[in-house]
């Protein structure tokens, strides 16, 4: 399936638009993450167990959105956004949504 953030695909001619579709997954952070990620804060760099965690929600949301996509027979998805929240107590817990259109090509 072709996914892009584009409203159109080069080469191909968008033949039906089917709707909107979304994926959504939240991740929690663990308390031995917040504390490793918070002595890199203290002394600089990046925060690789965050960055992990971040690509898996995405990866999760952008699997979930393609799953529903195909089910309504679409065979990519454009105009595709990501938005990062954090919710919860103290912010402890990560939600990334992915939405587009599906739509069918040629």
């Amino acid at each position: 399936m072709i996914v892009t953030t584009t409203p159109s695909i080069e080469g191909h001619q968008i033949v039906n638009y089917l709707g909107v579709v979304t994926g959504e997954t939240i991740i929690g952070a663990n308390f031995v993450k917040d504390f490793f990620a918070g002595i890199r804060d203290v002394f600089g760099g990046r925060s690789g167990s965050y960055e992990k965690v971040l690509r898996e929600a995405k990866d999760a949301a952008m699997s979930e959105m393609q799953q529903r996509a195909q089910q309504m027979g679409a065979n990519a998805i454009v105009g595709i956004d990501l938005d990062y929240e954090t919710i919860g107590p103290n912010n402890s817990m990560l939600m990334v949504t992915a939405s587009g259109t599906a739509v069918v090509i040629n």
